[in-house]
């Protein structure tokens, strides 16, 4: 998929989603969410493949712990 393509779904599905709708459109293709946790989570995934391809890079977090064992 293409940058504009990303581009083009996401805002698809901001606008579907501010408008309280859970069935989005785009290039003739119609998916229906079951609920808005499943379009936050599908926006959350085009949001980092949109940064990915802009960067050119996927950005990691590395979290560390440490523990004295007691």
């Amino acid at each position: 998929m293409i940058l504009e393509e990303m581009t083009a779904q996401r805002d698809a599905l901001l606008a579907a989603r501010y408008r309280g709708v859970r069935t989005v459109e785009v290039e003739g293709r119609r998916i229906t969410y079951a609920t808005d946790a499943e379009m936050a989570a599908a926006l959350a995934d085009l949001e980092k493949r949109i940064a990915a391809m802009e960067t050119g890079t996927l950005r990691r977090r590395i979290l560390t712990s440490a523990s004295k064992g007691l």
